[in-house]
């Protein structure tokens, strides 16, 4: 799920500008809860149960009432708990460990999964994946814009994919813009890969308007091809 703000002047406008303005002045409270529940309104209406994924900020994961809202939504769209898969980086967590824990928790118990994101920037501790019950890991798209060029990124890469295998937590690697870094990790064995390659962003009713449309606009070169509801951002692929 992708969050544009469409500015009459400016155009749009993405995240990297807004959000951190939205998190200083306590305005990404209710842009996330209407984000949220957007999103999970948008996938109840699907005709095929494609999951969707929302990135949750720092401070919207912090807020004690997280597991009850999303419940809450959950219950209002009518969206299977399974189908919803919820983002976190490891610098919402890192505060406040045991809270973060608590709430971790509470939100699995309803069915939604959770991922790490951006793993490899900032802390990326092993104690934190060790310690939490992630669903997923999403491999940093900073390291996948050096294959084929860094022998240190593919290093950490196949580590990475080699910690998912040894936790049985699977792996996406994102930023997936060529053939050659597609290759690279078909060959490494990652479990999913996302980026331009894959996709370009579209509005939902494009993309998912009927699945014959959607089929339609899988890339050749993409096996098992997952919809998620994810792919606007740059397609998501299963690799094994």
């Amino acid at each position: 799920m992708l969050l544009r703000w469409k500015h009459p002047e400016r155009g749009f406008v993405p995240p990297t500008e807004f959000i951190p303005v939205a998190e200083a002045s306590g305005l990404i409270l209710p842009i996330g809860e209407w984000v949220l529940r957007s999103a999970c309104r948008e996938a109840a209406g699907w005709e095929a149960p494609h999951r969707i994924a929302v990135n949750l900020s720092p401070v919207q994961f912090r807020h004690p009432d997280l597991p009850q809202l999303v419940q809450q939504i959950l219950a209002e769209t009518g969206l299977a708990p399974a189908r919803l898969e919820l983002e976190i980086t490891e610098s919402a967590i890192i505060t406040d460990a045991a809270r973060a824990l608590r709430t971790v928790d509470r939100i699995k118990a309803l069915g939604v999964t959770l991922a790490m994101d951006d793993f490899g920037t900032g802390y990326s501790s092993l104690e934190t994946l060790r310690s939490f019950p992630f669903d997923k890991i999403k491999l940093d798209r900073s390291f996948m814009a050096e294959v084929g060029s860094n022998t240190q990124s593919e290093a950490i890469i196949r580590a990475v994919l080699s910690l998912g295998r040894s936790l049985s937590i699977p792996v996406l690697a994102e930023g997936v813009e060529t053939e050659q870094q597609l290759s690279f990790l078909k060959s490494e064995g990652c479990d999913e890969a996302q980026g331009f390659l894959l996709g370009r962003p579209v509005p939902a009713e494009e993309l998912f308007g009927d699945d014959a449309a959607a089929a339609a606009r899988q890339p050749d070169n993409v096996t098992s091809l997952s919809a998620y509801a994810r792919r606007p951002q740059g397609g998501v692929s299963r690799l094994r």
